[in-house]
């Protein structure tokens, strides 16, 4: 059976930089979830955020998720900041497969972004003030969506895979997934490994 993962979390918690590695060491494809929204606009998100507003834009985001997780196969899934707003898209990554959420603090992440324009939710006068607002509305939501809650403080790219990769291998099997509640906290994996800043930006 191949592994189907998805991985969520903040903006800049490094979804796309270690979901293309993860995808590379399961020999399965790798899918940015903005990515293959953008093919759909034929338009950035930045600019469609700014003329049609986010409700328009999760409309959408909400349609190209259900679409991309339908699809058979192993794959992994890297998905945008706020696809856990909307329940019935937490539901749809809980069916899918595995939910890895990669968790930042909001001053590691500015860190890492601070100066990166594409990103919509971000372009305001205190980038690190919005970081902190979109925390605390997300956390919760990120750790109910999620099977295992990686820690990316620290560690090197190369490293947290290598965590992932060992909690995967750990997993039971689908028809014995543990019960939530359990999940998360559970399988909260830390590092010690020092990365340089930009190295998670993605």
């Amino acid at each position: 059976m191949q592994i189907r993962c998805a991985l969520v979390g903040m903006p800049g918690s490094g979804k796309s930089t270690v979901g293309r590695q993860l995808a590379a060491r399961l020999r399965v494809p790798f899918i940015d979830l903005d990515h293959q929204i953008e093919q759909v606009l034929k338009t950035s998100i930045r600019s469609f955020f700014e003329a049609e507003g986010e409700a328009r834009f999760r409309d959408l985001e909400a349609q190209v998720l259900a679409d991309m997780t339908a699809r058979p196969g192993g794959m992994v899934l890297s998905t945008g900041g706020g696809a856990v707003l909307r329940p019935e898209n937490r539901e749809v990554l809980r069916q899918f497969g595995n939910v890895l959420y990669l968790r930042a603090s909001p001053e590691e992440i500015f860190k890492r972004v601070k100066h990166d324009r594409t990103r919509p939710l971000l372009q305001v006068d205190n980038p690190l003030q919005r970081l902190r607002e979109l925390y605390a509305q997300r956390d919760a939501l990120y750790r109910e969506t999620a099977t295992y809650v990686i820690e990316t403080g620290r560690p090197t790219v190369h490293t947290l895979v290598n965590m992932i990769m060992m909690q995967l291998e750990m997993a039971p099997a689908p028809s014995a997934k543990p019960d939530k509640g359990e999940e998360a906290d559970a399988a909260c994996a830390t590092g010690a490994q020092a990365c340089g800043s930009d190295s998670l930006s993605k």
